[in-house]
Order: structure tokens, then C-alpha cells, then sequence
């Protein structure tokens, strides 16, 4: 990775594009139309855990025709690794009152569990009249906690992706793809 060279391009750190842009796009009108007729008539409360499905969330949106509010959770999973952490870290609150309302969380990708187990545990203590989760990402791997999504965007391989939101180190979410990070980039990577 050369940050500093005028003629980088992040893509270049990409050792196999997983999910292309287009690919992106069309699967986000079909899960738009998923979401807007399980929620066919009804207001919706939707929960963005971000940093890593502010785009995803920002794009899905738009495709949905429900009315909804839109509040954003902030939790710590990875913490610059590219393995997630054992304890999910909140680091900002929402700030709706999920008490009634129909509630679904959006969340960037669904690997170990524990995020996703972490914060469907502390909103239905907040008694929504139910509760989905919609994840852009299903990655195949051993999983921490028994934990599926009810949205689903993409299964993957057990990778190491980013783009599209995906990070590491607060990097490539600029990327308009989803792929696999060169392995030397992982370890972790001299940033220059």
C-alpha cells in the first residue's frame, strides 16, 4: 500500500473482487422489495450499526418505499484485526424509543454473531413489537453464538473482505465492490 504515491488506487489491494458494483446494486433493489413487503403497511424503526453499513444502510434506504425512522448505533467488533473480538464494544447509543414499534437492524456483515447477538439482546429489552435483523454480508464461518439473519444480501466464503463499507484499519470503504484484501495487507500491514 502506497498512501503517499498520486497513482495508488485502493483497488489495487484487492487480491479477488468477491461482489462487483453492478452485482451490488441489483441485489439491493431485491432486498429493497424483501424488506417493503414484510413490512407492508406498518412504520419502521431501522437501526444502522455503523461504521461498516453506513453505505449499505444509505443505499438500502432508498430502495425501501415504507415509512421509517432511522437511527444509527455505533459498536466496536474488530478493533483494527482482521479476526472480530469477543465482546462487542457500544460505543454510541441509539436515541428512539424502540418500546412498540417494529424494529430492524442493519448491520454490514454477519461472521462470529456476537455483534449482531449483542445488539438484538439490549433492543428486546427495549420491548419493540418485533424485531428483524438485514445483514449486506453472510459470512460462512464457525459462528460464536447460534445467530441468523432474517435479510440476507450476499453469502460469502470465510475471507477477509472489505469495501462497500467493509474496512480495515478504517480503510477501503470508499471501495464500490466487495473483495478479498491481499493476505500481506492483513498482518497487520505497514501503512506508508
Amino acid at each position: 500500500m502506497q498512501t503517499n504515491d498520486p497513482a495508488y488506487n485502493p483497488l489495487d489491494d484487492i487480491d479477488q473482487v468477491l461482489v462487483d458494483e453492478t452485482t451490488i446494486k441489483n441485489r439491493l433493489k431485491e432486498l429493497g422489495k424483501e424488506i417493503n413487503q414484510a413490512y407492508e403497511g406498518r412504520d419502521v424503526a431501522v437501526i444502522a450499526i455503523i461504521n461498516g453499513a453506513i453505505i449499505f444502510v444509505a443505499d438500502l434506504i432508498r430502495e425501501l418505499s415504507i415509512p421509517l425512522q432511522l437511527d444509527c448505533i455505533r459498536i466496536s467488533s474488530y478493533r483494527d484485526d482482521t479476526k472480530p473480538t469477543q465482546a462487542p464494544e457500544v460505543i454510541d447509543k441509539i436515541r428512539l424509543d424502540l418500546k412498540g414499534l417494529d424494529v430492524l437492524i442493519i448491520d454490514d456483515i454477519l461472521d462470529s454473531g456476537n455483534t449482531l447477538a449483542r445488539v438484538t439482546e439490549m433492543f428486546r429489552a427495549m420491548e419493540p413489537a418485533s424485531l428483524k435483523t438485514c445483514v449486506l454480508l453472510d459470512k460462512k464461518t464457525t459462528r460464536s453464538v447460534d445467530f441468523e439473519a432474517d435479510f440476507v444480501g450476499f453469502r460469502i466464503p470465510d475471507e477477509f473482505v472489505v469495501g462497500y463499507g467493509l474496512d480495515f484499519a478504517e480503510r477501503y470503504r470508499q471501495l464500490p465492490c466487495i473483495g478479498i484484501l491481499r493476505p500481506e495487507l492483513q498482518n497487520p500491514p505497514e501503512w506508508s
